[in-house]
């Protein structure tokens, strides 16, 4: 039998830099704190408080840690799952207070405080909570056009990496049966929406793949001659990045040879090409490519969105959450949001921010446990980078720019970093130090699919109809 809703968080709470309004006061039993989400903010949340005295769950749809900014690099067989992925249960193992479950959660009821989830098999379960931390990070946005999502896979999960690794190697292979005409040139043309870093990493390795991996692997084509297209609607790459940076980015791809469009939105993705539109209200203008990868926008979960409807709270555009200060929902105070969920104060979408607001959220229970005030978030800005191809990359931290190889063994160093689980560091390391001597990929197995499985595109039973003219066939 549940027990009664906790007193935990009666109302509002005060900063530690003003005056005192009031107490936040703590029941007597262990606290329970429910984290929505594995990833970089879950993780650092948990790292801090396994040792308090609360009860941890993490709840997440694939019970694993992903280290995101390098999913680019296993689509293109640079690295494996291994590499940038870790079971959630193996990271916490050494916790006794911390319970892992796998689930998507669907429901929030605020005044019972539960969460409920669906396991794979889509039935139900309730977890209880009297903390909530919010950390179920952002999806791929299509600007409302949902069904480019079928011929335009995103880049946020380990099935998308797999996904695009599958469709860019099984292009060249179709492409190697074909006869010299427009249909092989549709194959080994590869478009790429969004010249942000992840749309700006994706265009330079499949570049790189085409002219030096798979180079001197086929007789009938010359994988040099693929095309790599990047669209964009603002006028030059990687936006946030300092003009000379994005300067000589941009140099750098143009130097690999991709295609770069700007000013302009992709307005349709079909099977065998898309469309894009200028933004100035110039002709809509056709590219015929058979691989088309979308990296355009992001947007907050279907359960992000179900939290803030449920707790009145505002949203923006893209459903990321209005928070107070200390990264609390309004009127809210026992529920934080934290990394690319926040909507206050401009803060990036980056790991960076999800990692400081893990750490905050969890200082800030602390500090309930020991009768302290609260203190408001302070994101610090620890800069950005991009990965060009092998050899050159971009890192901009405060001042300190640097580019070309010196930026590509700061990238690689960063990114080690923060890897989680001493194994996973050192066969990424060993796998990179490898990859210095020669830009090899050494992770290029795919799977075709099977018949019996319509979303995926490449099988030897189905073709790339709509999914009701294959039933009205059989």
């Amino acid at each position: 039998m549940r027990s009664a809703p906790p007193t935990t968080y009666p109302g509002p709470h005060r900063f530690a830099d003003e005056p005192p309004r009031y107490t936040v006061v703590l029941m007597s039993k262990r606290p329970r704190v429910l984290i929505v989400g594995g990833g970089f903010g879950g993780l650092f949340c948990v790292r801090r408080l396994a040792k308090a005295d609360v009860d941890i769950t993490v709840l997440d749809r694939s019970a694993g840690h992903l280290f995101q900014p390098l999913l680019y690099q296993c689509a293109t067989g640079k690295l494996s799952i291994g590499h940038i992925s870790r079971p959630l249960r193996e990271e916490f193992a050494r916790y006794p207070n911390v319970t892992t479950l796998l689930g998507e959660a669907v429901k929030l009821d605020p005044t019972a405080r539960t969460v409920t989830a669906l396991r794979p098999d889509e039935t139900e379960f309730t977890v209880d909570y009297d903390v909530l931390v919010l950390a179920a990070g952002m999806r791929q946005s299509y600007m409302g056009n949902e069904q480019f999502a079928r011929w335009a896979p995103g880049m946020k999960t380990l099935d998308d990496a797999l996904e695009i690794r599958q469709r860019i190697l099984t292009a060249f292979e179709i492409a190697e049966t074909l006869p010299p005409g427009q249909e092989r040139m549709d194959w080994l043309t590869f478009a790429v929406a969004g010249a942000g870093p992840t749309g700006v990493e994706l265009a330079g390795q499949i570049r790189e793949m085409a002219t030096k991996t798979l180079a001197h692997e086929f007789h009938s084509i010359e994988p040099e001659e693929a095309r790599v297209l990047l669209f964009d609607g603002g006028d030059r790459v990687l936006k946030t990045f300092a003009p000379d940076l994005s300067a000589k980015a941009q140099h750098s791809l143009e130097k690999l040879g991709v295609e770069m469009h700007f000013g302009v939105h992709v307005t349709d993705v079909r099977r065998d090409g898309i469309t894009v539109t200028p933004k100035d209200g110039g002709a809509p203008q056709d590219f015929r490519a058979r691989t088309v990868l979308w990296t355009a926008g992001v947007e907050a979960v279907p359960f992000a969105r179900h939290v803030a409807e449920v707790l009145g709270a505002q949203t923006d555009r893209a459903g990321r959450i209005k928070v107070e200060a200390d990264l609390t929902v309004p009127g809210h105070p026992e529920v934080f949001v934290i990394g690319d969920l926040v909507g206050r104060d401009n803060l990036p979408g980056v790991a960076e921010n999800a990692m400081q607001g893990g750490l905050h959220v969890a200082a800030c229970i602390r500090r309930d446990l020991a009768g302290k005030p609260r203190k408001p978030y302070r994101y610090r800005d620890l800069g950005s980078a991009a990965y060009i191809n092998h050899g050159n990359a971009l890192i901009q931290i405060g001042r300190i720019r640097v580019s070309g190889y010196l930026g590509w063994l700061a990238w690689g160093l960063i990114h080690i970093a923060f890897l989680t689980g001493v194994s996973n560091r050192i066969s990424t390391v060993a796998t990179w130090l490898a990859s210095i001597a020669r830009p090899r990929r050494y992770h290029r197995a795919f799977m075709l699919g099977a018949s019996d499985r319509p979303e995926q595109r490449y099988t030897y039973t189905s073709r790339d109809d709509e999914p009701e003219q294959r039933a009205s066939q059989a």
